[in-house]
């Protein structure tokens, strides 16, 4: 018999903030009407940087330039009345975002984005995608910020995406 090895999701999750107010996301999940942070999974031959500025870009159609990481988080959701159990490994790096590219649609099933207080989002938490959207905008709010050198990404990353084009 196989062992099931655990293996953990990858996102990425831009924490832009201006003004005090955070960009935040609406977007339906199997749960209802959600609020995130612009995240998304970490996809084959990209690193978390690159992952970050694309979902930035799909979900909030605003270009994100990350210039710090705000902290690496790990959670868990369980849903037994669908036998799922599924870990999240969440990057979340912060910076700005230029403005809101007139014209371009946000990702399938994104609502609307929308600035929010941390006292509003707190307000809000029964609405979070994940605590994680919470504890990433609190920690940026306390200064939490480490240099993206911290990150480390070998060229193999990118290997099957030069074979491709190369081919």
């Amino acid at each position: 018999m196989a062992i099931q090895r655990w293996t953990p999701r990858v996102t990425a999750a831009a924490v832009i903030e201006q003004a005090g107010r955070y960009l935040l996301i609406e977007e339906h999940t199997r749960d209802g009407l959600r609020l995130n942070n612009p995240c998304g999974h970490l996809e084959p031959g990209e690193s978390p940087l690159d992952a970050v500025v694309r979902e930035a870009l799909e979900e909030a159609a605003r270009p994100f330039t990350p210039t710090s990481l705000v902290g690496i988080y790990l959670s868990r959701q369980q849903r037994p009345e669908v036998n799922e159990d599924v870990s999240h490994l969440r990057l979340a790096f912060a910076g700005p975002a230029g403005p809101a590219i007139i014209g371009r649609a946000l990702d399938r099933g994104i609502v609307r984005t929308l600035w929010m207080t941390p006292d509003e989002v707190r307000t809000h938490a029964a609405r979070l995608r994940s605590p994680t959207v919470l504890q990433c905008i609190q920690d940026h709010s306390a200064g939490r910020r480490f240099p993206l050198d911290l990150l480390s990404i070998d060229p193999s990353v990118y290997t099957s995406l030069l074979a491709a084009h190369a081919a």
